[in-house]
């Protein structure tokens, strides 16, 4: 990242960044309001990969349906705020929110109506017409500083509202307490800075510093909404006549208000909004060239939406002047396919995930689950960066110091959610003890064990390996032979009876003990030993008839509780879910393929679409799309540790992944149609396949991986 911030710089030095308009960018095919609408949480932010700024629109706040801050159903904006978590399932961030307006100083509404028509995103780049206002307003990024471009189209005053309380919330009671305490100094007439300490999903402090590009005359400041609120607002008026721009620089820092100074100062010290932008667009095309496809318009959409959607995330926290410092890791849904996509298509950050996530162990004794501005949230289950740094090391990224240490510690050390003295005293998490989730923490933990033994058998750590080995199969011990499906236990050794293997559990809301799921959609999570499962259920014939009525099962959803996380569902197959992700590849590996590549290809024909709700579930943090882009080049990680990937089937005529060093591995579909969702034979480099995977080295080695098709 340093090397990229100093060509950042140097770019503006020598106003040279520019992406030539006859070069064909994968850009052109994304489409960010794609997931903006009903279950996707996706939003249109002007963002640079990985950066800490998510610039963009918001149109909505204090609940469920707006932890991103933005529906594309809206017809009304409130302002543009700096920062955003991308398709997740909690709301948090959502800092420094700003509407440019004209008119009467106080408004009855500080927001605007706007015309779908008039409002315009791409990677890099976020631009919309504000009706009521008369008013342009553009976006685009750095890693660290976000600027805006206001047009204002009438001679009327010209102001800028700032709402320095604004943040993402689930209701409006914590919106009044989401400001802990905050500050704010007008330094001169073109300069604020200051901080703020907030709550919402994780507490946490940020800093900012805001420039002008001409100075405000006067500045106003407007009661509070509520007397619990600790930031205020500001109107801010400006002398500008019809057809004049307002540049408004924006620059965070999760360190200190000079920390905010040094990014601004680093990587935007001038005033080009162009210039910004082309550079913006220019890293957008490096990452979204690491793979070229073909396809029609439409496919390439798909696809390369997908793909940008990966690299949204995870965010660098850190400063210019610090070493780089990954955060926003949603890794209960990103360990399953994102994670070990970015070791194909961006390998040289991989360390830096990694040794981020050691440095979160420094900081609180245990390796990150959820992790959000360098903080831990405590959602979700396992510890599933353990899963991410054994498979880093196992494909080579060794630059990973003390990592069996933390996992280690992590996988021994009770935590909220992680309680190991029950676990290894029963072999399980009896219901009974562990209220909620005890069976979806068992099995998810088991995985997490089993990733664990194998980074001890590499190190030579052979009673380690034992002991990891031996919980990673404790989920035997919450299988039903009857029922044929896992099912909570007690402490006495009792299934729970009544079981409704139906209904879905949710903590927050419905307890039970499943995690956002049944029993029909988590029997499957045994990700690292799916032979043994398949023993379990009678053999690969039995298992395939089991796994059948996963599909066919009446498309309902029971429970008392939310329930919006399990959506997409084909039977009670739950795609808009992570657990679901690898179940359809669990076909080839009992030995019908054909019901593999059948279910792989109306999974991206049905819940992939080229459209705003064309997402069935949350892309949290791009494991959604993760799934579509190895799907699309017929293979999946269905043990994501260890780089083995089960194949399944193409869905575009030809991919190249380009690695680098001059190698590049290819995908191509002979017999290549519509119809044509069958697999004849597969050859990797002229050889057949027999297997049922490819492993990551014959990837990384480069080559040609052909599947001819058949109806």
């Amino acid at each position: 990242m340093k090397n990229l911030l100093s060509a950042f710089s140097l770019s503006f030095c020598l106003s040279a960044c520019s992406v030539h308009s006859n070069v064909e960018s994968n850009t052109q095919y994304v489409d960010p309001f794609v997931g903006a609408a009903e279950f996707g949480h996706c939003i249109p932010n002007a963002c640079f990969p990985f950066g800490l700024i998510q610039v963009g629109p918001q149109s909505g706040n204090c609940s469920w349906d707006y932890t991103g801050g933005y529906q594309y159903k809206d017809t009304v904006l409130y302002g543009f705020s700096q920062t955003r978590v991308n398709g997740t399932g909690c709301p948090d961030l959502g800092d420094l929110l700003m509407l440019p307006y004209t008119g009467d100083m106080e408004q009855k509404e500080y927001a605007s109506g706007y015309q779908k028509k008039n409002q315009f995103a791409e990677p890099g780049y976020y631009m919309v017409y504000l009706d009521d206002y008369e008013v342009n307003a553009e976006m685009t990024a750095s890693p660290h500083v976000a600027i805006h471009r206001y047009t204002f189209n009438t001679n009327d005053s010209a102001r800028l509202l700032i709402d320095f309380q604004n943040g993402m919330v689930g209701d409006e009671n914590t919106f009044h307490q989401y400001v802990l305490n905050a500050e704010q100094l007008f330094e001169s007439s073109t300069r604020i800075v200051g901080f703020a300490r907030t709550k919402s999903w994780i507490e946490r402090c940020y800093y900012y510093t805001i420039e002008f590009n001409r100075p405000y005359k006067q500045k106003h400041k407007l009661p509070l909404r509520d007397i619990r609120e600790q930031a205020p607002r500001y109107v801010l008026d400006f002398d500008l006549k019809k057809g004049e721009e307002l540049l408004v620089k924006v620059a965070l820092s999760s360190v200190s208000i000079e920390g905010a100074k040094r990014n601004l100062e680093t990587e935007l010290p001038g005033w080009d909004f162009n210039a910004v932008k082309q550079v913006a667009h220019k890293e957008w095309h490096k990452f979204l060239s690491r793979i070229n496809v073909k396809g029609t318009t439409e496919q390439k959409r798909i696809f390369y939406t997908a793909m940008y959607r990966l690299f949204i995330q995870p965010n660098n926290i850190a400063d210019t002047d610090q070493p780089t410092f990954y955060s926003t890791l949603s890794l209960w849904d990103t360990y399953r396919a994102a994670h070990p996509l970015y070791t194909i298509v961006s390998p040289e950050i991989v360390n830096d995930f990694v040794n981020s996530m050691l440095k979160q162990f420094d900081t609180q004794g245990f390796l990150p689950i959820w992790a959000l501005w360098g903080g831990e949230t405590y959602t979700m289950i396992g510890n599933h960066a353990v899963p991410v740094i054994v498979d880093a090391y196992l494909k080579g990224f060794r630059d990973v110091e003390k990592a069996y240490s933390a996992i280690r510690t992590s996988l021994l050390t009770n935590l909220p959610k992680s309680n190991w003295d029950v676990y290894d005293q029963y072999g399980y998490l009896p219901f009974d003890i562990i209220k909620d989730e005890s069976v979806s923490r068992t099995l998810e933990s088991c995985y997490d064990d089993y990733c664990a033994a194998q980074l001890a058998k590499a190190l030579g750590k052979e009673d380690d390996y034992r002991f990891f080995t031996k919980r990673a199969g404790y989920y035997k011990n919450l299988f039903d032979r009857e029922a044929g499906l896992m099912r909570p236990k007690d402490s006495k050794g009792n299934w729970r009876t009544p079981f409704d293997k139906l209904v879905i559990s949710h903590e927050s809301t419905s307890g039970g003990d499943y995690t956002e799921g049944n029993a029909w959609q988590y029997t499957w999570h045994v990700q690292h030993e799916p032979d043994s499962l398949i023993n379990m259920l009678g053999g690969e014939d039995a298992f395939i008839t089991k796994l059948d009525s996963l599909f066919i099962l009446k498309e309902v959803v029971h429970n008392e509780g939310f329930s919006s996380d399990v959506t997409g569902l084909i039977g009670q197959y739950a795609h808009g879910n992570e657990p679901s992700h690898h179940v359809a590849y669990l076909y080839r590996m009992a030995g019908k393929p054909s019901k593999t590549e059948e279910l792989v290809n109306y999974i991206c024909k049905t819940k992939y679409l080229d459209r705003v709700d064309g997402l069935c579930g949350n892309d949290d943090c791009g494991q959604m799309s993760a799934w579509y882009v190895f799907s699309a080049m017929g293979f999946y990680p269905v043990n994501p540790c260890g780089g083995e990937y089960i194949l399944g089937a193409p869905q575009l005529p030809r991919i190249t992944i380009e690695l680098g060093n001059n190698k590049r591995f290819v995908v191509e579909t002979v017999n290549y149609s519509l119809e044509n969702i069958h697999v004849r034979k597969i050859e990797l480099n002229g050889k057949e396949l027999t297997g049922n995977s490819i492993s990551h080295k014959d990837i990384m080695e480069g080559g040609i991986l052909k599947f001819y098709m058949m109806k």
